[in-house]
């Protein structure tokens, strides 16, 4: 039951961050609008370009559980990283700040089961483990 668990939590996770992926290269535009509002203006087509490249790099590996950890690492940098930006609670007014609170912990939970799995890996139902046990005779 645990390796059941662990891949269908794995498959969850990184379905959440390809749709991340496709929203953010379907709406590259508006995105490239945020980044202004949140005042990021540096690099901003970099920006955008790497975090799809991150947001989809780390969700096949942590789908498919080869390497799981180090696409569990760069997921939680990524989403880090942008629950600090957008989610500053503490700078918001008192008619918002309830929400982003409850925004930014929701995101904080996502990083924590990220980390988990950046210390677990991808157990018994990875692609590394399915090759390691399927080796062939010589």
């Amino acid at each position: 039951m645990k390796n059941t668990s662990d891949l269908i939590g794995r498959i969850l996770i990184g379905l959440f961050f390809f749709y991340e992926a496709f929203d953010t290269m379907v709406f590259f535009d508006e995105t490239r609008e945020t980044l202004t509002s949140y005042g990021i203006e540096f690099a901003q087509d970099w920006l955008i370009v790497g975090s799809i490249i991150i947001l989809l790099l780390g969700a096949i590996m942590v789908i498919i559980g080869y390497y799981a950890s180090i696409g569990a690492l760069l997921l939680f940098i990524y989403w880090f990283t942008f629950t600090m930006v957008v989610y500053s609670f503490w700078n918001d007014a008192p008619d918002v700040k309830g929400l982003h609170m409850k925004s930014f912990m929701r995101n904080m939970s996502l990083c924590g089961g990220l980390l988990i799995m950046v210390a677990n890996g991808a157990r018994n139902w990875g692609v590394k483990r399915i090759l390691h046990v399927l080796r062939l005779p010589k």
